[in-house]
């Protein structure tokens, strides 16, 4: 494992800005590049503790079923809606601070929430079978409260003996930050071990820090890799809060469990969703999109829907195809963009125009108005047929129905340049369409707004959006909003 830790510091340190997207910044928040996921060794604790409150409340209802004499066939059903419920509840995430006393009140009511809608969804007009699930439901509640509360027990002891720990780094030098890694460093039952402080310009004296200061927030990937950090707390220092923002997207690429005190948090309202360390509340930032079971359906998604509108628009792209050939005497334009984590690839669409020369592709930023465009170049333009070979790009890997749009390298550098934020757009594939482009931003539109919005998508991302935005493209090809 440390070998592979100092190959994976070495990448960060020694390949070259226009080879890959990395996480380095070269100011406080200036974001220059998005590293790649690094894969190395993560805490076994990721796994197998929710694995085992799974297996708990399986226990659990098995129990129940056996001592109310439960029908077996629908109580599968109904264990599996409670599962359900559990999991949407966030029962079976890795918590910090670990309390059956604060989750009674989730654990009971999402068990009989369960067991009335298993009533429900078996019929109301079974007789006594229907009041069984309910009460079935009821003891499966008392149970599963006793075995949560054992087996948090047995999960706190494990952490005080220096068991299941992850270790933690601390953006910030100032007064919280040390109080924090104090904290953590008296009460390892919280499960993290402060490994030292990130900051420019610490505010603790040397001589009152609980931990030492590993680096500058410039140098904050490379700490991430070499100390094989697993979580990251946010306190307050001296990097500005949209400084921050950049520093994170690097933390969630190296796949990082990112937490963030909140300002003013001595008036802070504690939710479900709130960790208290200590007096200290936390909140846990939302896992990246890209990080979730769910991307992989969306990958799988994009290869289907791609794959059947090929076959679909076959005569549609055989005709664009002819449209392409009669006017500029070729059928496909084969362009170098910017994808995933900076890898370059070679984006596909009909010619609607030839070239001037080599180096015009390159770097003339729209032809929308060139006096060279024929008029079957002007409608595949506005319609946007001129970008379903892209279809091809999307089966292969190089792109996703919807992310934001690829650009050449020549303009990449060059926004980068003057948007700070523009590179964190490339954390996920590029797309055919995106947010960005079904609200206008397309053609010669403001590159400040594009990133935003492409930004905004990546964090919210839901495979119900991705189903609105093809539908509201659909609705913007019919009316020939191309340009």
């Amino acid at each position: 494992m440390a070998a592979g830790l100092e190959d994976n510091a070495a990448w960060v340190r020694s390949t070259a800005p226009s080879a890959r997207l990395s996480g380095e910044v070269d100011s406080p928040g200036r974001l220059l590049r998005v590293a790649p996921p690094v894969p190395r060794h993560r805490p076994p604790c990721r796994y197998w503790v929710p694995a085992l409150l799974v297996t708990t409340d399986v226990l659990a209802f098995c129990g129940a079923v056996v001592l109310t004499a439960a029908p077996t066939v629908r109580t599968v059903l109904m264990l599996l809606l409670v599962l359900a419920v559990f999991y949407a509840g966030g029962m079976y995430r890795l918590r910090l601070s670990l309390s059956i006393l604060d989750d009674t009140s989730s654990i009971v009511g999402r068990a009989l929430a369960a067991g009335a809608v298993g009533m429900v969804l078996g019929g109301l007009n079974d007789g006594k079978a229907g009041t069984a699930r309910l009460i079935t439901a009821t003891v499966y509640g008392g149970l599963v409260l006793v075995a949560r509360g054992i087996v948090y027990g047995g999960l706190r002891t494990a952490r005080r003996r220096g068991h299941l720990q992850q270790r933690t780094l601390i953006l910030g030098a100032g007064t919280v930050a040390g109080a924090l890694a104090a904290n953590l460093d008296a009460h390892p039952e919280y499960g993290l071990t402060p490994v030292g402080l990130v900051e420019d310009d610490p505010f603790l004296p040397e001589k009152d820090r609980p931990v030492p200061v590993l680096g500058r927030y410039d140098e904050l990937s490379s700490i991430l890799v070499a100390q094989a950090i697993d979580v990251v707390v946010v306190t307050f220092g001296s990097v500005s809060e949209p400084g921050v923002v950049g520093l994170l997207r690097a933390c969630d690429r190296l796949a990082c469990e990112i937490y963030f005190v909140p300002r003013l948090f001595e008036l802070h309202v504690v939710t479900k969703d709130t960790e208290v360390l200590w007096g200290i509340p936390l909140l846990r930032l939302r896992r990246a999109p890209f990080r979730s079971g769910a991307w992989t359906g969306k990958r799988i998604t994009d290869v289907v829907l791609a794959s059947l509108a090929l076959l679909a628009l076959a005569p549609v792209l055989l005709l664009c195809a002819v449209l392409s050939r009669y006017e500029t005497g070729r059928v496909l334009f084969r362009q170098v963009r910017i994808g995933m984590d900076g890898r370059p690839f070679t984006l596909l669409k009909f010619c609607s125009m030839r070239p001037a020369g080599d180096v015009e592709p390159k770097i003339r930023w729209n032809i929308g108005d060139d006096e060279r465009l024929g008029w079957a170049g002007k409608v595949l333009r506005r319609t946007s047929l001129d970008e379903l070979p892209q279809l091809w790009n999307v089966v292969r890997g190089d792109m996703s129905l919807v992310g934001p749009r690829p650009e050449r390298p020549f303009f990449v550098d060059e926004f980068t340049r003057q948007f700070p934020f523009y590179p964190a757009r490339h954390r996920v594939p590029v797309g055919l369409t995106g947010w960005a482009q079904i609200h206008g931003l397309r053609g010669d539109t403001s590159i400040a707004d594009r990133a935003r919005f492409d930004n905004f998508y990546i964090e919210n991302w839901s495979m119900w959006g991705d189903v609105k935005i093809l539908l509201r493209t659909f609705g913007q090809v019919l009316k020939g909003a191309g340009r």
